[in-house]
């Protein structure tokens, strides 16, 4: 995974053509760069977000923002109320519960 500008990029190595492709994974526009070495696809991926970035600067709309903050989530009644009680329990509202959970349960992007 590489970052640049808040835009994340996941690479992979198709074997049978002999070069990196990839894409940003953050945003629901299509952003794609491709290359045969790591420093050419780190630089693809980056002139690749610059590009998404002019282009909408052009068209005068806004690019897409990686992600607002806000999540959605669905849980089963039974969850819901399991969560509430261990959010209650330890002192934090529920958002608060599930935010600590959720980054207990991630590691940070290593660029």
């Amino acid at each position: 995974m590489m970052e640049y500008k808040g835009y994340v990029g996941k690479v992979e190595f198709d074997d049978t053509a002999g070069i990196f492709h990839g894409e940003v994974i953050n945003t629901r526009d299509v952003i794609t760069f491709q290359g045969t070495t790591v420093d050419e696809i780190r630089g693809a991926f980056q002139e690749s977000v610059e590009d998404y970035l002019d282009f909408c600067k052009q068209l005068g709309q806004a690019p897409e923002k990686p992600f607002t903050g806000k999540l959605m989530l669905r849980l089963t009644p039974d969850l819901h109320r399991k969560a509430f009680i261990a959010a209650t329990q330890a002192g934090k509202s529920l958002n608060a519960w599930i935010a600590d959970r959720i980054g207990q349960g991630t590691t940070p992007l290593h660029t």
